[in-house]
């Protein structure tokens, strides 16, 4: 997703797996008294970008658009992203992370307001349209309004309207911390699962 977002790629912590020579894992020993462990000044392995993607892609996720109307021109715009998740029911709270080099997540980040559009099997056209830098995000689209004013696209299986609350650095993309303001349920259907690289949907 060149223009959007991709799966959260945590950064490896801690100690790295010893083999006990029956491939069983150890950790350390926590501290007697409860205390936090002392960080570790032990290096993590080199592993190499495309390897670590790969791997990730092994975990199935769902495909949503982030939407808003952007302050300088008056015109929709978004971004696809697979790194969604809620956060907090109390206050309510989701998350998404959005790579250095998208070039639409300033324009979505100065509105006051943007739609998480979850979207639904039949819209990976949709997805590939909000991900290509250099055109029209909303050409072709049919959208309505969220309460304030964000673009819900139609076919959506539901959307989240939220504002930022939070963002922060990591690695090569930006966690951003969002509240919800208003969602609702837009369309029943299946959903768009993003896994090992490529798009598809539920069998059965």
């Amino acid at each position: 997703m060149p223009d959007g977002a991709t799966a959260a790629t945590p950064i490896p912590r801690g100690p790295a797996a010893r083999s006990s020579g029956q491939n069983t894992p150890r950790r350390a020993p926590a501290p007697a008294n409860g205390a936090a462990r002392p960080a570790t000044t032990e290096q993590v392995a080199d592993i190499d970008k495309m390897r670590f993607r790969t791997i990730l892609g092994r975990f199935a996720t769902g495909v949503v658009a982030i939407t808003a109307i952007d302050p300088e021109t008056g015109l929709p715009t978004g971004l696809a992203a697979n790194s969604f998740t809620s956060v907090s029911l109390d206050p309510p709270l989701v998350s998404f992370c959005v790579a250095h080099t998208s070039s639409t997540w300033p324009r979505l980040r100065d509105a006051d307001r943007h739609c998480v559009n979850i979207l639904s099997a039949p819209q990976r056209e949709v997805c590939l349209q909000l991900a290509t830098k250099g055109v029209d995000k909303f050409a072709g689209l049919e959208w309505t309004e969220s309460p304030g004013g964000s673009p819900v696209i139609h076919g959506a299986l539901a959307w989240l309207e939220c504002s930022v609350e939070a963002e922060y650095v990591a690695g090569d993309h930006v966690i951003v911390v969002a509240q919800v303001h208003h969602l609702d349920k837009h369309h029943d259907g299946d959903p768009l699962v993003f896994y090992k690289g490529a798009y598809g949907r539920f069998e059965g």
